[in-house]
């Protein structure tokens, strides 16, 4: 069974970097479009990255600037770099990867950002 493994979270201070990271059990990342999601406390889950399999990435505008995608073929592992955090960027983030047969989301990973 494939699996989405997330890690990278904590809780910070505003101002600082994070990196996120998603791998996957099989070799998927390449041949998938993958993103980033995320749900804030009493908020509905939104998308916040996502990465075609050819490499055309996008950002929802909010976080443009400061979210960054990326992934690693060889290690099956997408990335989310997350410069200048704010409180608002508080939440539990999921990586997702969509391919072929496959719909897959992480477990989550909890970002807090204090003030």
């Amino acid at each position: 069974q494939v699996q989405l493994v997330e890690s990278g979270g904590g809780l910070v201070q505003a101002g600082v970097s994070l990196r996120l990271s998603c791998g996957a059990s099989t070799n998927i990342v390449s041949i998938s479009t993958v993103g980033w999601y995320r749900q804030a406390p009493g908020k509905q889950r939104e998308w916040v990255a996502l990465m075609t399999s050819g490499g055309s990435k996008t950002v929802i505008d909010s976080v443009k600037g400061r979210f960054t995608i990326s992934r690693d073929n060889a290690k099956n592992t997408v990335y989310l770099q997350i410069n200048s955090l704010k409180p608002d960027d508080t939440a539990v983030y999921y990586c997702r990867v969509q391919g072929g047969p496959y719909d897959l989301w992480g477990q989550g990973t909890q970002v807090t950002v204090s003030s």
